[in-house]
């Protein structure tokens, strides 16, 4: 406990940093669970999120909603086909 202490205390923009972090992903995951609803992988999630490696908070945000948009798409697809 006493090294986190130090370490905000000496470099508190990185406390920040993945403060704003947590909640952009915890943001993110709660859109897809909603758009998305009982069809949501968090195992997909997962990879969308990670499949690009280190990105800036709103490129990241710009390709999950992508990645929404495109299950969303794909799930339409799978109605439509499995209709009569």
């Amino acid at each position: 406990m006493t090294v986190e202490v130090d370490r905000y205390i000496v470099w508190p923009g990185q406390a920040l940093a993945y403060k704003i972090g947590e909640l952009k992903l915890r943001e993110l995951r709660a859109a897809a669970e909603k758009e998305l609803g009982p069809s949501f992988d968090l195992r997909a999630f997962h990879d969308a999120l990670l499949g690009n490696g280190a990105l800036p908070l709103d490129v990241l945000e710009d390709g999950v909603k992508s990645w929404i948009e495109a299950r969303k798409k794909a799930g339409a697809a799978g109605a439509a086909k499995a209709a009569p």
